[in-house]
């Protein structure tokens, strides 16, 4: 029997998590995508060195931007290096650009960035999703619904 390779699922590894996104925004759909990198960044997000916390994506002349999103700089890449907070570039097929587009300035939703990480083959990958901003008392209603369900879990590990 042939021995399966592991060194697919080896590969993978989340750089950076917005933690705050789920919190803050309502999601509708979520849309992974590439990103255009220079070598020190790669470098310096193997190290774990990210943060897409403050971070945003926009549309803009036709193209999908990264925007405030920081990676650290790469000590051995001294004169090469690359700028922390400079806008990087998304990869989208033309029809999700077109449709982000719609979504962003016709119904007025926000991309905002989940996960930055490294997929099975070793690529860098962005996941961005269409999101509404939540109001305060959406906030406590989601709370309330975390709060219940952790509380409900509690009763069945009691009972259970």
């Amino acid at each position: 029997m042939a021995k399966k390779d592991d060194s697919a699922s080896k590969n993978y590894k989340v750089v950076a998590e917005n933690r705050r996104a789920r919190f803050d925004y309502a999601i509708q759909d979520e849309i992974e995508c590439g990103i255009a990198l220079q070598g020190s960044e790669v470098k310096s997000l193997r190290a774990g060195g990210a943060n897409i916390a403050e971070s945003y994506a926009a549309v803009e002349n036709g193209e999908l931007w990264l925007v405030n999103s920081y990676i650290a700089p790469y000590e051995q890449a001294k004169t090469w290096g690359h700028e922390e907070r400079r806008r990087r570039k998304l990869l989208v097929h033309r029809r999700e650009l077109a449709r982000l587009w719609n979504e962003t300035q016709r119904k007025g939703l926000t991309l905002v960035p989940l996960v930055l990480y490294f997929n099975h083959k070793g690529i860098a990958k962005l996941k961005i999703a269409i999101a509404k901003g939540k109001k305060k008392a959406d906030k406590r209603e989601t709370e309330a619904k975390r709060d219940w369900q952790r509380q409900k879990q509690r009763l069945l590990k009691d009972h259970g």
